[in-house]
């Protein structure tokens, strides 16, 4: 099944704008990711709280992404993070996550990582689009 999302151009893609993490002094943290079409469309915006601890900021980095990814999609496309970790692998440190997926009546686990480089939340932010890059890439929703 393919459905067109909503921006005009047919090749546009979901690009990473932003990340505003913030720790809070009672142990808690709020992510704030902005996410737009590459096209130059419209910013779309997740916020997430959650524990301010190393799994947790990352949880609610890849929570606040899979908010502004529904958003981007009219929330035509649920996404529900089922878990994040992170895996030392080859001298490196990698984001896996984990999202069940739902269109219509259609559900799908995905699953997708990256490298950590630089600020561990933001790779957080990159493995979520990682892992549904293929189901909502170029413009539109895929579904097996």
């Amino acid at each position: 099944m393919i459905c067109l999302l909503p921006e005009n151009d047919p090749n546009a893609r979901i690009r990473f704008e932003n990340l505003d993490l913030e720790k809070l002094p009672n142990g808690r943290c709020t992510a704030k990711v902005h996410l737009a079409w590459e096209a130059g469309g419209s910013v779309f915006r997740g916020t997430a709280e959650g524990v301010s601890s190393e799994i947790g900021v990352l949880r609610c980095a890849a929570e606040a992404t899979s908010q502004a990814l529904e958003l981007a999609v009219d929330n035509r496309v649920t996404l529900e993070l089922q878990g994040i970790t992170t895996i030392k692998a080859f001298d490196t440190v990698v984001v896996v996550v984990s999202l069940a997926s739902r269109f219509s009546d259609h559900a799908q686990r995905v699953v997708g990582s990256t490298v950590i480089e630089g600020e561990p939340a933001a790779a957080a932010v990159r493995a979520v689009l990682s892992a549904t890059n293929r189901l909502m890439g170029s413009n539109r929703i895929f579904l097996r």
